[in-house]
């Protein structure tokens, strides 16, 4: 694991968007997201829940095909995890 001192850290945070050199970075076009692959998280403990969700959302999921609510749940958690990095422990 790299190890970032907290002033590194805090000048890096400093940095606006529009400060950021993107020039190294490829543009993510039509061929990268026609190859890219979903990878489903190793299956923990669920809990089954009722959830309401707009219909449209439903729909959407639902047109992937099944495991239409393990993909839900995939994107659920990743949101969850982005939050852990961020250092923000609730919604």
């Amino acid at each position: 694991m790299v190890s970032i001192s907290q002033q590194r850290l805090a000048s890096i945070e400093a940095i606006s968007d529009d400060q950021i050199d993107y020039s190294d970075i490829p543009e993510l076009d039509r061929r990268f997201f026609e190859a890219a692959r979903l990878v489903m998280p190793e299956s923990a403990a669920k809990q089954p829940v009722s959830l309401r969700v707009d219909a449209d959302v439903l729909a959407w999921f639902r047109a992937g095909g099944r495991g239409h609510l393990s993909r839900m749940n995939a994107v659920l958690r990743a949101y969850m995890l982005a939050q852990d990095r961020n250092g923000t422990t609730t919604p």
